[in-house]
């Protein structure tokens, strides 16, 4: 770790590891927005950061922000964005992101929950209209949060005079977060986080995939994602830059990468394959000429996969495990062999005891939440001993190496036998005909359930049949009780908009209420 990493305290905030770094490398580049011609790109050094940000500070305090306050934002991946966050931890305000791509449910719970009293949005972004949303859900709140846009503008104090501000704050142990889990069938949960947990999850992150200051990141996803402040710790600890892109798609983004030479890239496991599907354009040129290493998380990683982004994009590729409660659990480190990198999730850091508790993964360390909004669901969460119960399947090998088997909820049981569906899916993922799978059981009167593979098809590939998939897995020595009796291929599997997880439950709604006799098709 740097000098930096080494001398901060168990209670150190984010505002301290900002004025650390502008201290260190005050002129190094620390943010670069991307714009879709390279000659509206704008940059930020580490000072200008935080001058802005300290600027910002004044100018919400001014409209009332001061330590304690709730402030929700609603905000895409700007600069202003980190800008205002920044300005928030330095005031030592209690801060909830929310998604860009929330609507109404989830946007209302979130202000009801936190009791918001200010809520930050970029007014209208890709086309809705997040001001109108916003003043339409503080209207039915018992007491309205005051609503004002940060897109392009933020509340800044008079620069020529000096900011009027409370001292900083100083207990990196105080819960100044609130993050939500994507809500499916039930209310999103409110996930406590403190400045210490962000940044313990931010550090062991940067140190398992050996970054440097001559690297370039970048941040292709929702910074209102709890990777956003983890990702910002890795900035301010090893003094490397970011690119930021407010919408990620390809081939759009793939001109800032190559203008601004990103060494890593990454997000999550449908990053990878998009990343994989624009190479295959053009097999001889080199996609992202500088890239080095793409990371990331977030979703399960078919082994397959890692050897596909090593041959065919020229890159290191290093996979992790976390979630909102729990951002960084383990990572694979560019140091590991191919076999552990394509067949595991990577090790934890020292700071992260793992339990595997009748086959579930327990976790106890610095970057664990502080628990839920709601206490009962605090209560549940934890252990008699203080584990974090993750609801996720695995074991631990010899080498320290976790590997993930599974949800408890991913698990399929078939006349009484236990199922993996991951297991199902690393294996049709390499089926020649399957871009990619997801593996669902669904219920039957006869046999508790059945298995049902639903697949989105690459352009050109050959029809997919019951018959066909099971012979297929049959002959790569899948038992026969874990065969599906379905297969349902659909144009694109439902993703979320974060890290573009499947979303499996909108699955099991669509196809649980049909007949569970063997067919194939849309």
């Amino acid at each position: 770790m740097t000098d930096t990493a080494h001398t901060l305290g168990a209670s150190a905030t984010l505002w301290e590891l900002l004025e650390r770094r502008a201290a260190l490398t005050p002129d190094a580049p620390a943010l670069v927005q991307a714009a879709a011609s390279g000659r509206h790109d704008r940059r930020l050094t580490f000072h200008a950061l935080r001058t802005r940000a300290e600027r910002t500070a004044a100018g919400l305090h001014a409209m009332g922000v001061g330590p304690g306050s709730r402030v929700a934002w609603q905000l895409p991946t700007r600069l202003e964005t980190v800008v205002l966050t920044l300005a928030l931890a330095r005031l030592g305000a209690v801060q909830t992101p929310l998604i860009p791509y929330y609507r109404d449910r989830e946007v209302g719970y979130a202000l009801r929950a936190s009791g918001a009293r200010f809520f930050a949005v970029p007014g209208t972004w890709r086309g809705f209209d997040h001001t109108a949303m916003a003043h339409r859900l503080a209207a039915r709140l018992p007491r309205s949060p005051l609503v004002f846009e940060a897109y392009d503008a933020l509340p800044v104090a008079d620069p020529k005079a000096p900011p009027h501000l409370p001292p900083p704050p100083t207990d990196g142990t105080a819960v100044r977060w609130i993050y939500w889990t994507s809500g499916t069938t039930s209310d999103p949960k409110g996930v406590l986080h403190t400045d210490r947990s962000l940044i313990a999850a931010g550090s062991c992150l940067a140190h398992a995939l050996r970054l440097t200051a001559d690297d370039i990141g970048s941040m292709a996803f929702p910074y209102a994602h709890v990777a956003g402040p983890d990702y910002t710790v890795m900035l301010l600890l090893y003094g490397f830059p970011a690119v930021l892109l407010e919408h990620f798609a390809l081939p759009e983004s793939l001109s800032a990468y190559r203008r601004h030479g990103v060494t890593v890239a990454g997000g999550s496991t449908a990053f990878y394959s998009m990343f994989l599907a624009e190479q295959r354009k053009d097999p001889a040129r080199p996609l992202i000429p500088t890239l080095r290493l793409l990371a990331g998380g977030g979703a399960p990683k078919p082994p397959e996969l890692y050897y596909e982004v090593v041959r065919e994009l020229g890159c290191q590729l290093t996979h992790g495990y976390g979630m909102t409660e729990v951002p960084m659990i383990t990572m694979g480190s560019p140091d590991d062999t191919a076999e552990l990198l394509a067949t595991t999730e990577g090790r934890p850091p020292a700071e992260m005891e793992i339990r595997v508790v009748d086959g579930e993964v327990r976790l106890r360390g610095e970057a664990v939440c502080a628990g839920y909004l709601d206490a009962e669901q605090t209560r549940e969460a934890f252990d008699a001993d203080g584990f974090f119960r993750t609801g996720d399947l695995g074991h631990l090998t010899e080498s320290g190496h976790l590997v993930l088997t599974g949800r408890a909820k991913d698990i399929i049981i078939r006349k009484g036998e236990n199922i993996s569906a991951k297991e199902i899916e690393q294996l049709l993922y390499r089926h020649p005909d399957v871009g990619d799978v997801a593996v669902i059981g669904l219920p039957d009167a006869e046999r508790g359930e059945v298995v049902c593979a639903v697949v989105e098809q690459p352009v050109g590939a050959a029809p997919l049949t019951v018959e066909g998939v099971g012979s297929y897995l049959r002959g790569v020595g899948l038992s026969v009780h874990k065969v599906p009796e379905r297969v349902e291929v659909v144009d694109a599997l439902p993703r979320n908009d974060t890290l573009r997880k499947v979303l499996k439950y909108r699955l099991r709604e669509r196809f649980g209420g049909a007949a569970a006799a063997p067919r194939s098709g849309r």
